[in-house]
């Protein structure tokens, strides 16, 4: 589950220069199907004047719930910060289009313009990626800068869509998170398409992806067009030697990278190597770095 984060919040409104006010209303467990059973948070975002930033985490909405408070939010084009995460427990999938749906027309209404959404650990599929295509297509998503889709069930059809949505205007993402979410190959380059004509992630991790060397090498293609990437996650992955040699291409281009997780990806001695030997040429002054499971023996394979 994803949990409330005021470091964050911080961040993202630091430069506004004004004190932060939101709502939040995450962890409370509500079980949210009506209208009615929406009126506490439709009330507190009514009574926030300056609504910087909604956290629903940890709730569960049906769509007449989604709809009253998105009815709520077209009065707040000042919102900046929505964490959605974990809120359809329990939820028919048929519902969370439609739910998502509705929530992104009240900030499309409202004129709001998002600087993070997050979406976590709502397993949603590709069929809730077609519920946020509209949102993410509209203005309310041109000035994103942090988008977190971390357990959602998107599958390769999912990546997909959600690289076509990302797709339709120019982006300037700083942080994209998509871990558990089976994209595999195809999903992987879907998404590297999209991240190859951004130039901005600082931060990119896919972990737990079924991703092999193809959709490694396409990742890595990517990243030497973002050259302010300080962390990459690609944790339990195949990375294998393949994938490990064109990490290593792109490193040159990487010089601000400072935190790197490969672990369980297969390496073995080859791909350790390859890595190893990038580093050394290319001096690349690493904070973080970690290689665990991956079954490297002590043989040297390079001089």
């Amino acid at each position: 589950m994803s949990t409330f984060d005021l470091n964050s919040i911080n961040s993202a409104l630091s430069d506004s220069g004004r004190p932060i006010s939101g709502v939040d209303f995450s962890g409370k467990s509500l079980k949210l199907n009506s209208a009615d059973d929406a009126q506490p948070i439709v009330d507190a975002i009514n009574g926030c004047a300056d609504l910087q930033y909604l956290t629903l985490t940890g709730n569960t909405l049906g769509v007449s719930a989604a709809e009253a408070i998105a009815k709520a939010l077209e009065h707040h084009p000042e919102l900046k910060i929505a964490r959605f995460s974990d809120m359809f427990t329990g939820r028919m999938k048929t519902e969370i289009p439609p739910a998502l749906a509705a929530l992104g027309d009240g900030m499309i209404k409202a004129g709001a313009r998002l600087s993070v959404l997050d979406l976590s650990d709502n397993a949603f599929g590709p069929i809730g990626v077609e519920g946020l295509a509209k949102l993410l297509q509209s203005d309310v998503c041109s000035e994103l800068e942090e988008l977190r889709l971390n357990n959602n069930g998107l599958g390769i059809t999912g990546g997909r869509l959600l690289a076509k949505a990302l797709a339709a205007r120019p982006r300037k993402l700083k942080i994209f998170i998509a871990g558990r979410n089976r994209l595999e190959n195809d999903g992987a380059t879907a998404l590297a398409n999209v991240f190859k004509n951004m130039g901005t992630l600082e931060e990119l991790a896919m972990p737990q992806n079924g991703i092999y060397h193809v959709g490694i090498s396409a990742l890595s293609a990517a990243c030497r067009q973002n050259r302010r990437l300080a962390r990459l996650n690609l944790n339990d992955n195949t990375v294998g030697a393949k994938g490990a040699q064109a990490i290593a291409e792109a490193l040159p281009n990487l010089k601000n990278l400072k935190s790197i997780n490969f672990g369980d990806c297969l390496l073995k001695s080859k791909g350790a190597s390859a890595l190893a030997k990038a580093f050394k040429e290319n001096s690349i002054l690493l904070e973080s770095l970690d290689l665990s499971h991956n079954e490297i023996g002590r043989q040297r394979v390079w001089r």
